[in-house]
């Protein structure tokens, strides 16, 4: 069975940082992507990586930075100059279609994990 399992999430003061962990077993991914829903709104493309490129969302682009450890099958995201409205539940998920592009949209990914709350005050 496939599982991606984030962790990292929590709460923290405007400006601070957080790291996101997200550990895959079952299969290994070439793309996978960090999307985020805040209440009251859809779901949100934050970042995403493959083999050969990085993307980000507008609203993040700067702060945010998404990496991987293939030995450990482990995508991160590094969070950085948070503000209050990044506070979301954090989802990280997999793409099985994308070799060397990063999709964007949440209907490509194939698989997801259960999400982690991150919580800014301000």
């Amino acid at each position: 069975q496939v599982h991606l399992v984030e962790s990292g999430g929590g709460l923290v003061q405007a400006g601070g940082s957080l790291r996101l962990s997200c550990a895959a077993s079952g299969r290994t991914f070439s793309n996978m992507g960090w999307f985020r829903q805040a209440p009251g709104k859809e779901r949100e493309f934050v970042a995403g990586g493959s083999a050969a490129n990085t993307d980000y969302g507008d609203s993040v682009k700067g702060r945010f930075i998404i990496s991987r450890d293939n030995a450990k099958n482990t995508v991160y995201l590094q969070m950085n100059s948070l503000k209050p409205e990044d506070t979301a539940v954090y989802f990280c998920a997999g793409n099985l279609r994308y070799a060397f592009g990063v999709s964007t949209t949440s209907a490509t990914y194939d698989y997801w994990g259960q999400g982690t709350q991150v919580t800014v005050s301000s």
